[in-house]
This record gives structure tokens, sequence and C-alpha cells, in this order.
């Protein structure tokens, strides 16, 4: 028996200024691939995901992991805090259970199978469908 770890491209960039690159981001401190990964529809979807967000007063990051959490094919998590204060805000997504109409309304931006950004983009071989 072999053991498989993928990291698939569950994940949103939270940008709330989508004019402008947080001068702290990977995108902004590496260049490269991260940059690339910052298109205006990416933004966009980070948008909506937002809007989703604060309708229903859930902080961004804890409607972004109890999504990925939701997600059938996804056992574990990979959370990446650079600090003890967004670990603790990260944290109440486990007990976090979102309703169906929510579910949809994520999915419905980044349907399961698909990404909104070639997460893979320096393997050819892996690009993934684009939902956008």
């Amino acid at each position: 028996m072999r053991y498989c770890s993928k990291q698939p491209p569950y994940n949103l960039l939270d940008y709330t200024d989508a004019q402008a690159v947080p001068a702290d981001s990977r995108a902004a401190l590496r260049g490269g691939i991260y940059a690339e990964r910052v298109t205006p529809t990416v933004v966009a979807v980070g948008q909506h995901f937002m809007a989703l967000a604060q309708e229903r007063d859930i902080p961004l990051a804890q409607l972004a992991l109890a999504w990925v959490m939701a997600q059938p094919v996804i056992t574990a998590p990979i959370v990446g805090p650079r600090t003890l204060a967004q670990l603790e805000h990260a944290l109440p997504a486990i007990e976090l259970r979102l309703d169906d109409e929510l579910l949809q309304a994520c999915d419905a931006l980044v349907p399961p199978g698909s990404a909104v950004v070639n997460f893979h983009n320096t393997s050819g071989w892996m690009r993934q469908q684009l939902a956008w």
C-alpha cells in the first residue's frame, strides 16, 4: 500500500483591496508563480466569497476553512497560520457547520474538481479545469 498526499487548490486568496497585492504576501515577496496566481478572476472570486461571509456574519478565514472541511474528499485541511493570533482566529471553524444553501453558494464559485487558477502551474500535466 502506498500513501499519497496532495495539496488540492481548495483555497481562496484573502485580498480585501482588489487593486493591490499585500506587501507581506508570498505574491509580493517571492513573485514568480505566486504572483501569477493573483489574477483579476481570483480577486473577483475572493470578493464574491467575502460577500458570502459578510452576509452570514462569519469571519472570512473561518468560512473558507469550514468550506474546505465540508468537501467529502478532504480528510485533513492544511492551515498555514504565521502567528498564534491567526491560528486562534481559524480554530472556531472546527465547530462551524455550513448549511446546504451556503455550501452550494461556495461550490458555485469554485465547483468541486475545478479551480479558479492553475494552482500547479509549474507542471503542465497537473493543470486544473478552471471554473471561471
